[in-house]
């Protein structure tokens, strides 16, 4: 497993009983993680001490319970600063376990030794983009979404990243692919997060075990000839480490010579020294 062990501003300080505890910066959250099914170890008291609670409804979704918490905060890692807020289906803007993925592209970029282009698909936030940005790269950054798009804006800003070449679409993931295979534009280095479920700008919708497999090929087809890494995670239990290797082996390696690497990444928990799966990621790196 990868883990993301190399945070200040952020732990799980408990999970149990369908919960977890997390510090994010001096604030606390408390949050479901179907993952976490074992007994708590620590007391309720430890618990109550929480800025906000999500509360799940037995109807589906659920809401916030804010206590003591701002409309919006930073934290930081490394080098990156990221602005948090409560949202709608327990998110935050963040996914800390990815830490374990920003250190990879870092390290990819910054050991090159010669320019690197870089596109991030489905890129959220842009917690992909802020890291490939401060490694030196030139960063495209897509998402369906002009909120989450804009939020990405935010955080290169806090980041001291604004000035840095990065291109901000927003569109519909496979068809910008599309589009740029008929430009001939070409990426050294491929990063993608797809959702399990989702809807683009004009309705287009997304299942990614209907389609992921289709869509990797589609992407490979932009990679240059002489690539450095394609990095996808994925956070849907139908889609286990093996497969998103697999699906790498069949697509990048097939067009240029390399290995195949897969995991799930986790993060650890202070209470017990456990650590708390959260999704898997596949890494391929090509030969040198």
């Amino acid at each position: 497993m990868w883990i993301a062990n190399e945070w200040t501003d952020y732990e799980v300080l408990d999970c149990g009983g369908g919960e977890k505890l997390e510090r994010w910066g001096d604030k606390l959250l408390q949050r479901p993680d179907p993952q976490a099914i074992w007994p708590r170890t620590e007391e309720d008291r430890f618990w109550n001490r929480a800025n906000a609670v999500y509360h799940r409804s037995s109807s589906g979704g659920g809401k916030w319970e804010i206590r003591r918490l701002p409309e919006q905060w930073a934290i930081s890692y490394k080098e990156l600063t990221f602005q948090l807020k409560p949202m709608a289906f327990k998110h935050t803007g963040l996914f800390p376990e990815q830490a374990v993925n920003w250190n990879f592209i870092m390290e990819q970029v910054r050991g090159a030794g010669r320019p690197v282009n870089v596109l991030n698909i489905f890129a959220y936030t842009g917690g992909a983009t802020l890291a490939a940005a401060a490694a030196g790269a030139s960063v495209c950054h897509v998402d369906a979404s002009k909120g989450m798009t804009q939020w990405a804006r935010e955080n290169a800003a806090s980041s001291g990243l604004e000035g840095r070449p990065i291109r901000w679409i927003v569109d519909d993931c496979k068809k910008f692919v599309q589009r740029e295979i008929r430009r001939g534009r070409k990426y050294d280095a491929i990063i993608m997060d797809p959702p399990s479920y989702g809807r683009g700008p004009g309705g287009e919708t997304w299942k990614i075990e209907e389609d992921v497999a289709d869509f990797v090929a589609l992407t490979m087809q932009l990679l240059s000839d002489h690539p450095l890494f394609v990095l996808i995670s994925s956070y849907s239990t139908g889609l286990a480490p093996s497969v998103m290797a697999y699906l790498l082996g069949t697509t990048a390696v097939a067009r240029h010579p390399g290995r195949v690497e897969a995991q799930e990444i986790g993060l650890p928990v202070t209470s017990t020294g456990l650590v708390l799966p959260c999704g898997s990621s596949a890494r391929y790196i090509a030969a040198r």
